[in-house]
């Protein structure tokens, strides 16, 4: 860590060891303050990582473009190993694009494997808030214990993103967001806060939709504290899609229309996400599944479940179907499950962690229904993947999921059907940031006699944090009391430890 001891001096351009830095001074700005979005940063390598921001300074203009003028703007960035920026370690410029809402994804590269950092941007006079980020461990070695939290459905109307301020208090190394990050859905009436506008449906709406969101100060102090990773599911488009399938044709779209629909949110979740330049959208699609290695630790297998999915067997909802039997239904697709078995058969971490989208373990209400949409709609593609990680010998396999609004910790089985089953997995399921209201404080497990691998629930709002070592995964499941007021207190409601090497579910 020598290195970043060293003084240095740029007002511009890349900085370079050995050099001195003369602090920012902020300019007679002629326009108003621009970063109103905040600042993230995500995709951590052992060398470098994505910082965002997206300039407007009227964020919320129908017009999706933040009260921005029609021209290119000039932003420069630092690296700073230290919160006053005395010590730089990387800078340069970058062109915030009109025709890309004026959003930046900076690759700040040349940076310490397992180190914390602070950035920050300039433009039009301004400076942006700080943030802060970090590295990867490098490639064979462990680093320091990882603490990582993951979270999901962030309904703006539902109630206020105290959880997202927790997560922040909490100094996470690391977040990861499993979908629903924004909400498509028009105005309700006497919401705790109301959407702007009706349904999102153009490049304009989505853009102002993610703007909206990201006026919250919670959500930007959950961006600031820490890296993120990142994945949609299906709300960031439409509710219930599948691949090129719409859930129903409301708001009523021809096809063409749809495809437009589709290529607009793929285009403004990358806009708004601090994701790298290999995932930019290409037309109505967008690369999002990825492998994120966090040294020897972990090994993060980003998964995608609703671009190339088939669509819900039996008409979707919470159906007893035999059609989810059928091996010719994937809720990947054939390569992205190909491209997910040859990585876990690579063993490059202590733990192999499937950040993803929807219920993966089996969930039969009191009918023997199973909820379509989930995992349990596409039960053979299931299996492929668990009996994929038994051939391969994976040590560790642990499933990380949001979606359904209440928190689980769930045993996975080679054999759901069979109550002597071995457990070969473990899924780790978060509740809602905001979605659903408040909940309740029940923590019983529902429909627990034909589900006896299910270990626990609770149906507050909030996020799950982790500890991650060599030896074990420590799970706590936070909660806020209320989101319909904003500021509530958090508590553990349950924790849970997975042993190296012992797949399942301790209590802690």
């Amino acid at each position: 860590m020598k290195r970043l001891s060293r003084r240095i001096i740029v007002l511009g351009g890349l900085a370079t060891a050995g050099t001195v830095v003369a602090p920012w001074r902020i300019a007679q700005a002629a326009v108003p303050f621009p970063f109103k979005l905040g600042v993230a940063s995500g995709e951590p390598a052992p060398d470098s990582v994505v910082l965002w921001t997206r300039l407007a300074p009227s964020p919320l203009n129908a017009d999706g473009q933040g009260g921005m003028a029609n021209a290119d703007v000039t932003v420069e960035w630092q690296v700073s190993a230290n919160e006053r920026f005395t010590s730089l370690v990387a800078s340069g410029t970058v062109t915030a694009r009109y025709a890309d809402a004026h959003s930046v994804h900076v690759v700040a590269g040349g940076l310490a494997p397992d180190a914390d950092y602070y950035y920050r941007f300039r433009a039009q006079g301004h400076i942006s808030p700080v943030g802060r980020t970090r590295t990867a461990p490098a490639v064979g070695t462990f680093g320091r214990d990882l603490v990582m939290a993951f979270a999901s459905c962030a309904h703006y109307e539902s109630g206020y993103y105290t959880a997202y301020r927790r997560i922040a208090e909490d100094n996470p190394g690391l977040v990861l967001h499993l979908g629903d990050y924004i909400y498509e859905g028009g105005a309700t009436a006497g919401a705790v806060r109301e959407h702007l506008g009706s349904e999102i449906v153009t490049l304009a709406d989505y853009r102002r939709r993610y703007a909206q969101y990201k006026s919250d100060p919670d959500l930007q102090a959950a961006h600031a504290a820490a890296p993120w990773l990142v994945v949609p599911d299906d709300h960031e488009v439409e509710n219930n899609y599948a691949n090129m399938v719409r859930a129903n044709n409301s708001p009523a779209l021809t096809t063409a229309q749809w495809t437009a629909r589709r290529t607009a949110a793929y285009r403004a979740y990358y806009e708004n996400m601090p994701l790298r330049p290999s995932s930019a959208p290409s037309g109505n699609a967008i690369s999002l599944f990825r492998r994120v290695r966090w040294g020897q630790l972990a090994t993060f297998h980003m998964l995608d479940t609703r671009q190339f999915r088939d669509d819900q067997a039996s008409g979707d909802g919470w159906k007893v179907s035999t059609d989810a039997d059928l091996a010719s239904r994937s809720l990947t697709g054939a390569a992205q499950e190909t491209w997910l078995l040859d990585g876990l058969a690579q063993h490059y971490g202590t733990w192999d962690i499937l950040g993803q989208q929807v219920f993966f373990a089996r969930q039969l209400d009191a009918a023997g229904a199973a909820n379509m949409d989930a995992w349990d709609g596409y039960r053979a593609s299931r299996s492929r993947i668990q009996q994929g990680w038994l051939q391969r010998g994976v040590r560790n396999p642990l499933v990380l999921t949001g979606d359904v609004h209440r928190a689980w910790a769930n045993d996975l089985k080679a054999d759901y059907a069979s109550s002597s089953s071995a457990t070969i997995g473990t899924e780790l399921v978060c509740t809602s940031i905001t979605s659903g209201g408040n909940g309740s404080a029940s923590t019983t497990i529902p429909n627990v006699s034909n589900n006896p691998h299910l270990k626990f629930s609770s149906d507050r709002r909030g996020y799950v944090r982790t500890t991650i070592s060599p030896t074990q995964v420590r799970a706590d499941f936070r909660a806020v009391a209320t989101v319909t007021e904003h500021g509530a207190p958090v508590s553990t409601v349950g924790s849970f430890v997975i042993v190296d090497g012992q797949p399942g579910l301790r209590p802690a």
